[in-house]
């Protein structure tokens, strides 16, 4: 009887401590505050936030999107999205960054 309940909570804590993941790569988000519409280049992007987690287009404009969502069962959930759209040229045109985290 001794041995099912240690296997029984053995069993729980790693079903439990499991649930959980993360989407998309962490970024510093402190760097947000660095892009400059109309000034910040494509290749600027790139060397600041790295490879974006997803590209796209929309309207004819290149769009990337850095985002970070990190969730669990016992911890609150972290998630950072930044969205920035190109021009034809190559330079951001705009950028939104969402974050469920305080500013500081």
């Amino acid at each position: 009887m001794r041995y099912t309940v240690i296997i029984i909570i053995i069993i729980l804590i790693l079903v439990f401590g499991g649930c959980g993941g993360t989407v998309g790569g962490k970024f510093d988000a402190s760097k947000v505050e660095t892009i400059i519409n109309g000034t910040t280049t494509q290749a600027e992007i790139k060397k600041i936030f790295g490879k974006p987690f997803k590209t796209g287009i929309q309207n004819e404009k290149s769009i990337w999107v850095y985002e970070y969502n990190r969730y669990d069962l016992f911890r609150n959930e972290t998630s950072k999205d930044l969205i920035i759209v190109f021009g034809p040229n190559r330079v951001v045109q705009s950028h939104q960054f969402m974050s469920n985290e305080p500013s500081p």
